[in-house]
């Protein structure tokens, strides 16, 4: 593959298909970007596939398991055109149009790398398509008159692993293998970190996204947990609901809270040195708590008109304070400590 057609990849179509995820990824050290870069856009490839609602959902995981076996075997393709074929023409967006028309370019890409960022990256959308498979069959609505939900804090816990959490995971080992500065990392205790790192945002990303869920006919918040308050499902759709299920949101919030804790120990693992890798994990660390005081403080969480988000010139300062004080652990700290206090519960 050409340098050309690699930086068009890793340049303008990530930009275009990772939107506010893309500061982070352009911020990584050079030795990391090639891959976790690809490793993204491979992931969202597999989000396109499982989401084009216009395709019927056996042909959608009949073509997860063919894009699974590209990574499982060598790739195919003629089996890459039958998921450009079948999907390619139902995309709205133009980015995830050409994302699908690319994938031969994207695996190209993929042989070029070292063999063993090959199995990482293989390893990541293993774990990642056999999750979208599980979600069709979960989930097999389309609309809120066929609302589904998770029954336990096991199967969301389960989601958000096969989401995000393994995200964490690959993201430490690519980690540790390409920067040297952390050969000294215990593995298995940076692993679990990342792990919770990436449940912290996932997390973050449903409590923020019931009321579009819910309406997409999925509940990821646990029937047992909704039972507790007297809920079913189906009541979360009125926004009036919301003062019972304050407590249950709460509980879930906190949750959410803890995982940051680790996500905050995993960057503080960081040396000062790479500052690069601090800032990528610092930016959606304190977006993610500022998101979480936001919907702590709000009655409007289950409001499909009401969307909650950061505002930009908040998110402007942060990534200009982050740069000049990425190194610094105890202003650092006690940022994190200020953004924690306003996500917590008021006591």
């Amino acid at each position: 593959m050409i340098q050309q057609e690699r930086d068009q990849l890793i340049g303008p179509l990530l930009r275009d298909v990772s939107r506010s995820f893309y500061l982070t990824l352009r911020v990584l050290p050079k030795a990391l970007r090639p891959a976790i870069s690809l490793g993204y856009l491979l992931a969202r490839a597999s989000d396109t596939i499982a989401d084009t609602k216009v395709v019927p959902r056996d042909k959608r995981r009949a073509h997860l398991v063919l894009f699974r076996q590209q990574f499982e075997h060598r790739h195919d393709s003629g089996e890459t055109a039958l998921i450009r074929a079948d999907l390619a023409q139902y995309q709205s967006l133009p980015a995830e149009k050409l994302l699908l028309e690319r994938l031969d370019d994207c695996f190209a890409m993929l042989a070029s790398l070292p063999e063993d960022d090959r199995r990482r990256i293989g390893e990541l959308l293993g774990v990642i398509t056999r999750g979208q498979e599980d979600d069709l069959v979960q989930f097999p609505g389309e609309t809120e008159k066929e609302l589904a939900a998770f029954d336990t804090d096991q199967q969301l816990d389960d989601y958000t692993y096969a989401v995000a959490g393994c995200v964490g995971k690959f993201w430490t080992e690519m980690c540790a293998a390409h920067l040297r500065a952390l050969h000294g990392w215990n593995p298995a205790e940076m692993t679990a970190l990342g792990i919770r790192f990436g449940k912290a945002l996932q997390l973050t990303n449903i409590l923020r996204d019931i009321p579009k869920d819910l309406r997409i006919a999925r509940c990821y918040v646990p029937r047992q947990r909704l039972a507790e308050a007297g809920l079913k499902p189906e009541d979360l759709l009125s926004p009036a609901t919301m003062s019972r299920f304050r407590e249950v949101y709460d509980r879930h919030l906190d949750l959410a809270l803890d995982h940051y804790d680790a996500a905050w120990r995993y960057t503080l693992a960081i040396p000062r040195s790479c500052g690069r890798l601090r800032l990528a994990c610092l930016w959606p660390i304190f977006i993610g708590l500022k998101t979480l005081a936001l919907l702590r403080r709000s009655d409007d969480v289950l409001d499909p008109d009401k969307r909650i988000m950061v505002a930009q010139g908040d998110v402007n300062r942060m990534l200009a304070g982050t740069v000049v004080f990425c190194r610094s652990n105890k202003i650092l700290d006690a940022w994190f400590r200020k953004l924690r206090r306003e996500a917590a519960r008021k006591e």
